[in-house]
C-alpha cells in the first residue's frame, strides 16, 4: 500500500509540473493502424475499432500494467438509438499538436468525423501529458431519420432522446458514450450537483448502486465505477450544466446495468439541427484511477480538471473584495467611495477590488433607485460605460491608485439576455473595450439565462471572443446563484465560479454553512475554481441573538480561513469594518504569499462533514508534502485524530503556518488518522506538512 501511495505522490508532483509547463508531447500519441485507432500518453491507453469513424471501444487501461479494465465492445460508443442505423461513407481522422497557451497546457487534439444515415458526428478528443483521462467534445449536424415527433406526447416534442423512438424494451435514448464492463461485480456512484444557490444550500447528492442485470438510471455529472474483484476504477464526467438545468434532458445522465454503462443526454433538440452548422452537444471525459483506491480515482479526476484551465498565480489567484455584500447595492458607488474602499482594502490585504452593479451608466433592475431594467440593454449604447456622474474622471484614476496599492480593479457585468443572447457581440465588444481602455481583466458575469441552445451558443461566442481578443488574460467570475447557467462542469475554461450570495441581513450566512458547501464540493470540484465568501461578522448581530452559530461567535480570522482552499471573496465594504478586523490583516497578507502553492495541489476534504460541532478540514496534496487546514468547530474535544489522505505508518512533520496550535511530528496510525490539537472552540490551524519517513 505504501508503494502505491509513493507512486501516486510522484505522479501528482509530475502532473502539477506538466500542467504548468507541459510542452512535451513525445509520449502523447494518436494513430490509426489497420482498423485500430489508438490514443496513449505516459499513463493510459485507449483502443477503438475504426469502423469508418463510428468508433467502437476495444480497450481502456494503464500503461504500466498494459491491461484493459474494460471489455472489448461490439457496438459503437455513440448510438442514435435508431434500430438499423447504418454508418455511411468513410470516416475522417485529423490529429494536431496544440502548443501551450495561457489557458491550456500543450496537448494532442484528435478529430474523428463520421456519418450515421443522414446524421453527421464529429468527436474532438483531447489528450494531455501525464493526464489519466481523455476528453471528448461532441458536435452534430444533419438530421435523424425516423424522427416521428408528431406521434409523441407534446411534452416531449423538443426532446431528442424521446423523439428518436418509443421507449419500449428498455431506454431507447441517444448514447453519447459507453463502455463494456468486465464481469458482474461493479459498484457505481453518481454525483449530482445543484447550483441556483440562492435557493439551494445542499449542493451535492450521491447515489450508490450495485450494477444489476436490469438497467438503472442515475442523475449527475459524475459517475464513478469500481470493480469489486480487481479494485480497478474509472470515471465518466459529463461536461454539461447540472442535471436539472440541462437542455432537452431525458431526466437522467447515466444508464448502468450488467455488462455496460452508457452516458445519455445530448443537450440538443432535433429542431436545432441543420446540414450546414455543427452544433456542440454535451461532452464526456473518461478517466482511470491512478491507484486502486478512492484517492487514486479522485486524483485522476483532479488532474484532468486542472488541465482544462491552467492556473496562473498572477491571473487566477485572488482575494477579491466585492461591494455588494453589505447590501448597499448601487447607492454608495462613486469615485470617492471606491477610493476609500481601495485604501481600506489595501490595509486589510486584498488583491482585487470589484465594483458591482452601479458603476455603469445604465441602471439595472437591481438598483436601489427606481426605473432600472436589464431588458433591451442595447437601446442605450452607453449602458456599459462608466457613469459620468459617479465617476467624472472615468475609471483610470481608480485603476492607477489600485496599481499603486497592488490591487486590481474588477467589474460586474450582466450580458444582454434579449432573444437568446442575440446581442452577444455587443456584450463582448463592451468587455474588450474595458480591458483595452483600463486594463480591467476580471469580470463578474451575472444574470445569465440559457433556456435554449441558441442562448448557450451565443453566450459561449461572447466568452470566446473576449478570450481571443485579450489573449486569454480575462478571468470571468461566472455566477451560479440563479437561472439556467453553466453549473460546475461547463464553461470551466473561462475562469472561476461565483458560488453563492449570503447575507447577515437575511440570516442566510452561517460560517459552518459556507464551510460545509465548500467541503462537500471539494471532493469533486477543484476548490481553487470556486469563490467562497467571508462576511463582516459584526453586522446585524441583532438578527442572531441567542444563536450559537451566529457569525459573531466566530473570529474574523476563522471566517476568512474557511475560504483559504478556494478563492476568498471579501463580501463586504472594507470601510464598514470595525478597527478590530484589521488586526487580522497580517494573516491575510501571509496567506497571499502561500495561496498559489496551496492551490497547486490536489485539494480534498478531511475530517467530518461540517455541522458546527465537529472537527473538519482540507488537505492539499503536492507530492510528498502539502498543507492541512483543520477546523475545530464547537466540539467538546480539544484533541482529535482526523483521517487524512496519507497511508498508514507514514511519519509527517507539520509546521504551523497560520491559526492556533503548535508544530508537531506524528505518524499516521492504523486507522489512517493523524492527531491534531486545538484548545479553543471555533479555531483553526493551517499547517505545511512533509512526509519524512
Amino acid at each position: 500500500m505504501k508503494t502505491n501511495y509513493i507512486i501516486l505522490f510522484i505522479l501528482l508532483s509530475l502532473g502539477c509540473l506538466n500542467l504548468a509547463f507541459g510542452q512535451n508531447l513525445k509520449n502523447c500519441k494518436a494513430y490509426l493502424h489497420n482498423d485500430t485507432l489508438t490514443f496513449e500518453n505516459e499513463v493510459i491507453f485507449q483502443h477503438f475499432r475504426w469502423n469508418n469513424g463510428n468508433l467502437i471501444r476495444l480497450a481502456f487501461g494503464d500503461q504500466k500494467s498494459g491491461r484493459s479494465i474494460i471489455e472489448a465492445d461490439d457496438q459503437s460508443s455513440f448510438n442514435t438509438g435508431i434500430k438499423g442505423a447504418v454508418t455511411t461513407g468513410n470516416g475522417i481522422l485529423e490529429t494536431s499538436n496544440v502548443a501551450v497557451t495561457s489557458i491550456t497546457p500543450a496537448h494532442v487534439k484528435i478529430k474523428v468525423l463520421c456519418s450515421i444515415d443522414k446524421m453527421h458526428i464529429m468527436r474532438v478528443f483531447y489528450l494531455y501529458p501525464d493526464c489519466p483521462a481523455i476528453r471528448c467534445e461532441l458536435y452534430i449536424k444533419g438530421e435523424i431519420e425516423g424522427n416521428k415527433i408528431s406521434s409523441l406526447n407534446s411534452a416531449n416534442l423538443k426532446n431528442m432522446e424521446y423523439a428518436i423512438g418509443k421507449r419500449e424494451g428498455g431506454s431507447q435514448t441517444v448514447v453519447t458514450d459507453k463502455v463494456r464492463l468486465q464481469g458482474n461485480h461493479w459498484k457505481a456512484r453518481s454525483v449530482e450537483f445543484f447550483d441556483v444557490s440562492d435557493h439551494n444550500n445542499n449542493l451535492v447528492q450521491t447515489y450508490d448502486r450495485l450494477v444489476y442485470i436490469h438497467e438503472c438510471q442515475l442523475r449527475g455529472n459524475l459517475l464513478f465505477l469500481e470493480n469489486l474483484l480487481t479494485g480497478s476504477r474509472l470515471f465518466f464526467l459529463k461536461e454539461a450544466p447540472t442535471t436539472s438545468a440541462q437542455l432537452y434532458s431525458p431526466g437522467y445522465d447515466f444508464i448502468v446495468q450488467k455488462g455496460e454503462v452508457k452516458v445519455t443526454g445530448l443537450g440538443v433538440a432535433t429542431s436545432g439541427l441543420t446540414d450546414t452548422s455543427w452544433i456542440k452537444a454535451y461532452g464526456t471525459v473518461i478517466g482511470l484511477g491512478l491507484t486502486n483506491d478512492e484517492l487514486g480515482i479522485l486524483s485522476a479526476l483532479r488532474i484532468y480538471q486542472k488541465s482544462v484551465r491552467t492556473h496562473l498565480p498572477g491571473r487566477d489567484d485572488m482575494i477579491l473584495m466585492n461591494t455588494w455584500g453589505d447590501r448597499g447595492q448601487d447607492s454608495k458607488i462613486s469615485e470617492a467611495f471606491c477610493f476609500a474602499e481601495l485604501e481600506a482594502g489595501a490595509k486589510l490585504g486584498i488583491s482585487h477590488f470589484q465594483i458591482d452593479d452601479g458603476w455603469q451608466t445604465g441602471r439595472s433592475s437591481n438598483s436601489s433607485y427606481k426605473g432600472g431594467s436589464l431588458n433591451n440593454i442595447w437601446s442605450n449604447p452607453n449602458y456599459w460605460k462608466p457613469n459620468p456622474q459617479k465617476f467624472p474622471n472615468g475609471l483610470a484614476p481608480l485603476v492607477k491608485r489600485g496599481k499603486e496599492l497592488g490591487i486590481e480593479i474588477c467589474l460586474w457585468f450582466n450580458p444582454s439576455s434579449d432573444n437568446s443572447n442575440v446581442n452577444w457581440e455587443k456584450d463582448a465588444d463592451a468587455l474588450i473595450s474595458l480591458y483595452k481602455q483600463f486594463g480591467i481583466r476580471t469580470f463578474k458575469i451575472d444574470g445569465v439565462e440559457m433556456p435554449d441552445k441558441a442562448s448557450e451558443i451565443n453566450f459561449r461566442k461572447m466568452l470566446d471572443k473576449v478570450m481571443k481578443a485579450t489573449d486569454g488574460q480575462v478571468v470571468f467570475n461566472l455566477d451560479v446563484t440563479a437561472g439556467h447557467r453553466g453549473g460546475y462542469n461547463f464553461f470551466n475554461e473561462y475562469g472561476n465560479i461565483f458560488l453563492e450570495n449570503r447575507y447577515t441581513d437575511w440570516q442566510n450566512y452561517y460560517p459552518y454553512w459556507t464551510l460545509r458547501n465548500l467541503w462537500m464540493l471539494s471532493k469533486y470540484i477543484p476548490p481553487e475554481s470556486l469563490q467562497i465568501e467571508f462576511l463582516n461578522i459584526w453586522r446585524n448581530q441583532n438578527n442572531y441573538i441567542g444563536d450559537p452559530f451566529g457569525p459573531i461567535n466566530y473570529s474574523f480570522d476563522y471566517a476568512f480561513a474557511i475560504t483559504m482552499m478556494a478563492q476568498p471573496l471579501a463580501w463586504f465594504e472594507a470601510t464598514g469594518l470595525p478597527i478590530e478586523a484589521f488586526k487580522y490583516a497580517p494573516g491575510i497578507k501571509k496567506y497571499r504569499l502561500l495561496q498559489n502553492e496551496i492551490h497547486s495541489g490536489v485539494i480534498l476534504p478531511i475530517g467530518d462533514e461540517p455541522d458546527g460541532i465537529h472537527w473538519t478540514g482540507f488537505q492539499s496534496i503536492i507530492g510528498n508534502k502539502g498543507f492541512f487546514l483543520v477546523f475545530r468547530e464547537a466540539s467538546p474535544n480539544t484533541k482529535n485524530s482526523i483521517k487524512t489522505w496519507l497511508p498508514i505508518g507514514i511519519k509527517v512533520k507539520c509546521d504551523l503556518v497560520l491559526g492556533e496550535g503548535n508544530s508537531f511530528i506524528a505518524e499516521i496510525d492504523s486507522n489512517e488518522r493523524l492527531p491534531f490539537e486545538l484548545k479553543t472552540l471555533n479555531t483553526y490551524s493551517l499547517y505545511h506538512y512533509e512526509v519524512i519517513k
